[in-house]
């Protein structure tokens, strides 16, 4: 045999055992993984799908394709607790790998259905108080993920609301539920920014949108009032709702989201939670890739934007400081 032929040969017959490994990994690195997410707001609200899209171009960007090498599935709750535990129960059936979730309540439903199976949440403001995680640095458990404010927050809403309108001297604040943790705490934060302020502050909890007609109608019946409207998922799905009714009362109004001020309300004072989906997607990478949520830290946010609407402080007569100018991060015109 001549030694061309016998390379040849020997090449042949080693190709199949060389690239055997090489196989082995692509077809290990195309197995479908499932991942389950469950948003508290609406399907058809355009902020869950700017959530969504953010969450899968993160993922893509870290390798995973949907219909290659994952499969998502999606619920979203729509603000009431049944269907919170409805959807909770539905995806978990799912087997999902991992689940993504945003919100206390929304978390707690996902953890009750699935006690052991690895989540990553966000815009959740007291994980260890709500008794999600016992410890922020070591969650230990199936549970990590990112957190949405600390409760002083809250107080710093009625500082900015009083900054850019000085006459106001009531506030009313809106929460879903002044009784729960997360309520109650950050109802306190600015009721102690009111003693300070000056302010007097009362509370109106609700949970549909006739809550906030009555609450929002009574309250303007008296002059010199002022809105702070704290981040609660039943807020958001309503917020075209209250954003048209401060305007009807002529009433200032602060804000949790950009996407109250993108709607028309006066200010916005916020985490970007658009980025806390992107940066869940990078904590659901490393969970498929092997991390435990128990070795995995959860995150504050490191930074809160402020989002002010030009246009509807015209509108209302109010002469925006330098201050709060100066300290918008977007000014919409």
């Amino acid at each position: 045999m001549k030694r061309r032929e016998f390379i040849t040969l020997l090449g042949g017959a080693s190709a199949p055992l060389l690239l055997a490994p090489f196989t082995a990994r692509a077809q290990q690195r195309e197995r479908v993984r499932r991942i389950g997410v469950l948003i508290s707001l609406t399907q058809g609200d355009p902020e869950s799908q700017g959530w969504m899209k953010a969450f899968a171009q993160r993922l893509q960007s870290l390798g995973w394709t949907p219909g290659r090498n994952i499969h998502v599935d999606y619920r979203w709750a729509g603000g009431a607790r049944e269907s919170t535990r409805i959807a909770a129960a539905e995806l978990v059936a799912m087997a999902p790998e991992v689940i993504v979730a945003d919100g206390t309540t929304t978390v707690l439903a996902v953890q009750r259905a699935a006690p052991t199976m690895p989540i990553v949440f966000v815009l959740v403001p007291d994980p260890v108080g709500a008794g999600i995680v016992p410890s922020l640095a070591r969650p230990g458990g199936n549970l990590t993920g990112f957190t949405h404010y600390e409760y002083q927050t809250a107080g710093k809403w009625l500082d900015t609301l009083k900054e850019i309108a000085p006459g106001v001297s009531r506030a009313l604040v809106l929460t879903r539920d002044p009784t729960t943790a997360p309520g109650s705490l950050a109802l306190a934060a600015v009721e102690a920014a009111g003693r300070s302020l000056r302010v007097q502050v009362v509370s109106a909890p609700t949970s549909e949108a006739i809550d906030f007609e009555r609450a929002i109608n009574s309250f303007a019946a008296v002059p010199n009032g002022g809105l702070v409207v704290l981040p609660t998922v039943v807020t958001s799905i309503h917020r075209e709702l209250i954003v048209a009714l401060a305007a009807r009362h002529r009433l200032p109004a602060v804000y949790p989201y950009r996407h109250f001020t993108e709607a028309g309300g006066l200010l916005s004072y916020s985490i970007d939670a658009t980025e806390q989906f992107r940066q869940a997607a990078g904590y659901v990478d490393r969970i498929l890739r092997g991390e435990k949520p128990a070795d995995l830290p959860v995150q504050a946010p490191v930074k809160y934007e402020t989002v002010l609407n030009l246009r509807t402080a015209k509108a209302l007569g109010l002469d925006v400081p330098a201050s709060v100018l100066v300290r918008a991060d977007e000014v919409i015109e």
